[in-house]
């Protein structure tokens, strides 16, 4: 059942269900009458979702929720012929749970490169005859306390603390600075980040189930799970929602009749009263205006992880930003140079700089040596390179 309530769901069925409410329309305009109304087609392919999840919650889960109210919207409108309206209803309701898939879609849509950052394999030094060897495990084997080498270009496989050598690291995918960071021994580094310098020994603080990685990973999971405020509120007043609807609909349905109206007239009135509780202004608008925001925010830079963080930046009062790579361009240039001797120039110190520095992958080292090339400084090529 839950495998054909997924396909009904599906983005192509509900266009499918859009293009029979238009024919419903147009024939309705035309002034046409048919055996069987297009608009059933709508209420089979968005409306059975509906009621399998209003079932679920109230006999499963004993909670009133708002899909309760539609269910019975639709159903009161086809127990009086209003095959259109009912359609309707189906088919705003299940646009409404699409663009709230397409929100938290687009939320997690860096998952997947989160979890790629992760290496597979590490690897693990074990002691033999007063030596290390090298061995190379699978990542997950890694155990808390074990003693783990990483080359320059290779990504660390677990959380630990440096052992022995020096080395920068770019850790932007957990703190979200851009530029490399400086390590030495005795310096805390995280899973998942690039070791862009030099060999480093590390001793593993965690496994990887519980590294900083792993729990950035769970978090954006979570994030997809979480609906915004406005979302939850709607579920939330259904349980009063539903019986106010209900009380309403038979107070006017009975008012209707006892003014004389005919007993068709009173039933309508009082089915109105139920389509016109159902929320599909906020369950369309809600998750519309949340996409929406989250695109905009992503082409300028900005990841927002849920529609929840959403709605409370609009109550925020202060915003910290972390300087380098966000507020400035995260860049490093030589912007001057200044000689405390007199004998030595400008240029012939750059030269000596960017003679030392060439072969180096630090990013200060970068910079001295392209602001050397774009100035035509002549580079002596080192015939020996040390790192201390």
């Amino acid at each position: 059942m839950e495998k054909a309530v997924k396909l009904l769901e599906s983005t192509s069925m509900t266009i499918i269900s859009g293009g029979f409410l238009l024919a419903s329309l147009i024939l309705m305009l035309s002034g046409k009458n048919y055996k069987l109304d297009p608009a059933w087609i709508t209420i089979f392919i968005s409306g059975i979702p509906m009621l399998y999840l209003a079932l679920t919650r109230l006999f499963l889960e004993k909670w009133v929720s708002s899909a309760l109210l539609i269910s019975m919207a639709m159903s009161a409108s086809i127990a009086i012929g209003e095959i259109f309206a009912a359609g309707e209803v189906a088919f705003i309701m299940a646009i409404g749970a699409i663009l709230e898939e397409k929100t938290i879609a687009r939320a997690q849509k860096g998952l997947s490169r989160v979890i790629s950052l992760a290496p597979v394999k590490g690897r693990k030094l074990i002691q033999k005859n007063g030596k290390f060897v090298e061995k190379i495990i699978p990542a997950e084997k890694i155990r808390k306390g074990d003693r783990i080498r990483v080359l320059p270009g290779e990504k660390m496989p677990v959380d630990g603390i440096i052992l022995s050598g020096n080395t920068s690291v770019d850790q932007s995918v957990i703190t979200g600075e851009s530029l490399p960071v400086d390590k030495e021994k005795g310096n805390r580094i995280f899973c998942g980040t690039m070791n862009c310098f030099g060999s480093i020994d590390m001793e593993a603080l965690c496994q990887r189930k519980d590294s900083s990685l792993q729990k950035l990973i769970d978090m954006v999971k979570e994030a997809g799970e979480n609906k915004a405020p406005m979302q939850r509120t709607v579920d939330k007043w259904a349980v009063w929602l539903v019986p106010i609807a209900l009380f309403i609909a038979v107070f006017i349905s009975l008012v209707t009749r006892l003014l004389g109206f005919e007993t068709m007239d009173a039933i309508n009135r009082g089915v109105t009263v139920l389509v016109v509780f159902c929320p599909c202004a906020l369950a369309l608008a809600t998750p519309t205006s949340i996409m929406a925001a989250i695109g905009q925010a992503a082409k300028n830079g900005v990841i927002i992880k849920s529609g929840e963080a959403l709605e409370k930046m609009g109550m925020a009062d202060t915003i910290a930003f972390d300087k380098t790579g966000t507020l400035t361009s995260g860049k490093l240039e030589v912007s001057s140079i200044i000689s405390f001797k007199e004998n030595y120039t400008e240029e012939k110190i750059l030269s000596l700089a960017a003679s030392a520095e060439e072969k180096s992958e630090h990013p200060l080292a970068k910079a001295i040596v392209v602001h050397a090339r774009k100035k035509r400084i002549d580079i002596i090529s080192a015939s020996s390179f040390k790192i201390n």
